[in-house]
């Protein structure tokens, strides 16, 4: 499997999991078992937009493209600064 076929698999069952729609693909690695896609979602959307919520969880998919876990790894503002 290809890493743009893994990060849509990602998305599509994430978002069938959370009921939440993705905002972008932050990144994406092969491990032993398949892939891990970090995916950024919106967990809440505000007025300004700035404001909205957002959060991004590390999905582990197995060799297939099926996913095995996931979990939010951080909850921030959009118009938060980040380092990583």
């Amino acid at each position: 499997m290809k890493a743009t076929e893994a990060a849509e698999r990602a998305v599509e069952q994430l978002a069938t999991l959370s009921g939440r729609t993705a905002e972008a693909v932050t990144g994406i690695h092969r491990t032993d078992d398949g892939w891990r896609v970090r995916v950024e979602v919106l967990e809440l959307e505000r007025i300004p937009r700035s404001t909205d919520l957002l959060a991004e969880y590390a999905v582990d998919l197995d060799e297939d493209g099926d996913l095995t876990g996931y979990r939010r790894v951080r909850r921030y503002t959009r118009g938060a600064s980040r380092e990583d």
